[in-house]
């Protein structure tokens, strides 16, 4: 039965709520809403006084900036790869995990380690791995005797591009690992001996059983990680700073130089709700295309 609150008890939880909802205001509504007032001046932080209201001006001039076309294009591409490559290769390495095989509990705890190092960090490895002087690729790679000199892996765009792509992989791939493993694990072992009963051999038993047990747990980390590939910045900053010839220069590091580098404060906050828009508009794709495939 439903318990019905007095008017009393109502009005004291309201008070109860009233410091979080301060918090809430105070911590994202008011940046929000700042945010986007200053989307809609013309306000450099050399003129802080100066602060002219040009309504979407901010949001026209990226619209039919050619350069912000391209940045779009260059975090989609990365967004698109890095993903889909960490999905595939976190379900393949989750389903090996659950092999009941020794020694799987401690690679388990191994297989997380490049997601605990911090990203500058992991940025900074990667750095140097790719290091066209005295790096670990190029070092390898030479004694493998698979290049005859060293080369410099992060002077063409493209290929710079790539290799930043591979770092990301590299650090957010146990994530994806770990939402396959904790979704696997309730998957009912009767369900397998049930499809080996009708005959399904491996791949049918993927195919059938575990992928659509796997959708909701997809269904989070897709949406998770296209957020976050889709701004991701430090790892840029850190391996390339956007080069190059710009290469490398994706939306997040654009709105990083019109807001601290140039210093255009109108124009980054406008960025930056334009990053936003894209982002909840993946997400809703990303949850119609399969929220009708999840049974609940």
């Amino acid at each position: 039965m439903w318990k019905v609150f007095r008017k009393e008890e109502v009005k004291f939880a309201y008070w109860l709520l009233i410091p979080t909802l301060v918090v809430l205001i105070l911590i994202i509504a008011y940046p929000i809403v700042d945010t986007f007032y200053l989307s809609l001046h013309r306000y450099y932080l050399t003129r802080p006084h100066f602060r002219p209201f040009i309504g979407f001006k901010n949001y026209l001039y990226f619209l039919q900036d050619e350069e912000f076309w391209a940045s779009i294009k260059r975090t989609l591409y990365f967004m698109s790869v890095s993903v889909a490559l960490e999905l595939v290769f976190g379900i393949l390495i989750a389903l090996l995990l659950m092999q009941k095989v020794k020694g799987m509990g401690l690679l388990k705890t191994l297989i997380i380690l490049p997601w605990a190092v911090p990203t500058i960090v992991n940025g900074a490895i990667w750095k140097w791995i790719y290091n066209a002087d005295y790096g670990a690729l190029n070092g390898l790679l030479y004694r493998l005797g698979i290049i005859s000199k060293y080369k410099a892996w992060l002077a063409d765009p493209f290929t710079a591009l790539n290799f930043v792509i591979i770092a990301d992989i590299w650090h957010t791939t146990p994530f994806v690992i770990i939402v396959m493993l904790a979704a696997l694990t309730t998957v009912p072992d009767s369900l397998y001996e049930a499809a080996k009963i009708d005959g399904a051999g491996a791949v049918r038993r993927f195919f059938s059983v575990t992928l659509p047990l796997l959708t909701p747990a997809i269904l989070v980390a897709l949406v998770i990680r296209t957020v976050e590939a889709f701004r991701v910045f430090d790892i840029i900053y850190v391996i390339t700073r956007g080069g190059p010839a710009n290469g490398t220069q994706v939306i997040a590091y654009q709105a990083y130089l019109e807001t601290f580098s140039y210093l255009h404060l109108g124009k980054g906050s406008a960025l930056s709700f334009i990053i936003s828009i894209f982002i909840m508009v993946l997400a809703v794709i990303y949850i119609k295309l399969l929220y009708n495939k999840v049974e609940y």
